[in-house]
């Protein structure tokens, strides 16, 4: 008997010592996870805190990173921004510049009224009331299109398709063709009937062409934004034509593409975004009392600038991104020769002074240039940029 009841106690005590063996393993690991926990929600604050200080910083001037020389400009030359390279036109002829100063393409020709559009990396350049159209993207010249009638207005796509509005001598001829000069599409316009087209644009990849066409119905302006897909799906419509919207008592001077599944119309008083990359419709019609000063757009965002309501600023920016939902309404005062949007932020800028704002309204930078900008434009990199001047381009650094 004696020895079962010592057999019993070195068993309790052995289960004793193995729950008191596990019991400490399991401290141990609870304590080890508690540390680990520790160390991640203390590195997890010091990015929060790295990030609030990055997204609050504020920058006081800049650093020139490199210069290149550039030749100087033949009077009346303009600079714009292609991708991310210069495209730089005159009367006389264009060509196309990169960050580093190297002219990839040069084209020459005579052109008194000279019409542009730009798509991406994709420019067309054509003569109002002429007959040629050259089309270019940042690293090649893709061709040329010769019209048959007098030339009115133009659009380009990314891929190099091009929509051009024709004269004709009571109809208004809108035909495609293909950076080679081939004719794809046609159609006609006529004032009586559908209306003349006002303003045109090309999806960047070429398959949907938006057309608003301004009318008088019984002493009413109207304006009609039609749709027309070149793809499968216009193939089952009536000349292509997959909808279309009509607006009474008012002009659309102005339709744009920003994607391929996002178009947006701007008339006296209404934004309206169009969304859909095969039957665009629209998502978002946004009125206004105000006059609109300028509109400025990427592919994903639109701004409209407006005079301001403060008596502190000059200007109000309102901006919509591609979903079309209001982004917010951000005030500057200073006069803007341009104005382009990144990721988080928006520029504006004119010849001699900047000021960047992110979109939670913080002012990142305000600022004087120290020569004369005639573009600017962002270079790889955060907060880096490219100012084109008359003699140099050169890439700085916010600091």
């Amino acid at each position: 008997m004696a020895d079962i009841r010592s057999y019993i106690k070195e068993k309790r005590k052995r289960e004793e010592n193995q729950a008191s063996y596990k019991e400490k393993i399991m401290r141990h690991k609870l304590t080890s996870l508690y540390r680990i926990l520790l160390i991640l929600a203390c590195a997890a604050a010091l990015a929060v805190l790295i990030v609030v200080q990055y997204r609050r910083h504020v920058y006081t001037d800049y650093s020139i990173v490199s210069s290149v020389e550039r030749k100087e400009s033949s009077g009346g030359a303009v600079d714009v921004r292609l991708g991310s390279s210069i495209l730089t036109y005159s009367k006389d002829g264009a060509h196309c510049t990169d960050a580093k100063g190297e002219v990839t393409w040069n084209q020459t020709y005579q052109i008194q009224d000279i019409k542009l559009d730009i798509s991406g990396n994709t420019a067309a350049i054509g003569d109002y009331n002429g007959r040629n159209i050259y089309i270019q993207n940042d690293s090649q010249q893709l061709g040329s299109v010769t019209t048959t009638m007098p030339l009115r207005d133009l659009t380009v796509s990314a891929s190099g398709r091009v929509t051009a509005v024709l004269a004709d001598t009571d109809v208004a001829w809108v035909n495609t063709y293909s950076p080679n000069g081939d004719l794809l599409y046609h159609g006609q316009a006529h004032m009586s009937g559908a209306g003349y087209p006002a303003a045109v644009s090309l999806s960047p990849n070429g398959e949907i062409l938006c057309i608003a066409y301004v009318y008088v119905d019984a002493g009413v302006m109207k304006t009609n934004v039609a749709f027309y897909n070149f793809g499968d799906v216009g193939e089952n419509y009536l000349d292509y034509i997959v909808s279309s919207w009509s607006y009474t008592d008012q002009l659309i001077p102005m339709v744009r593409f920003m994607n391929n599944n996002t178009c947006f119309a701007v008339g006296d008083g209404r934004l309206i975004i169009f969304r859909g990359s095969q039957k665009p419709e629209p998502a978002l019609e946004q009125l206004f009392d105000e006059e609109v000063q300028s509109v400025f757009y990427n592919e994903n965002y639109i701004g409209l600038v407006f005079r301001s309501d403060q008596n502190e600023y000059l200007y109000r920016l309102d901006v919509f991104d591609a979903s079309a939902e209001k982004v917010g309404s951000y005030y500057f005062d200073i006069e803007y020769t341009d104005i382009f949007f990144s990721k988080n932020n928006f520029v504006v800028y004119n010849e001699k002074e900047c000021v960047i704002m992110t979109f939670d309204k913080i002012e990142k930078f305000h600022g004087t240039f120290a020569k004369t900008v005639r573009l600017m434009l962002p270079a790889s990199g955060t907060y880096r940029y490219t100012l084109v001047t008359e003699d140099s381009i050169d890439t700085i650094q916010l600091k």
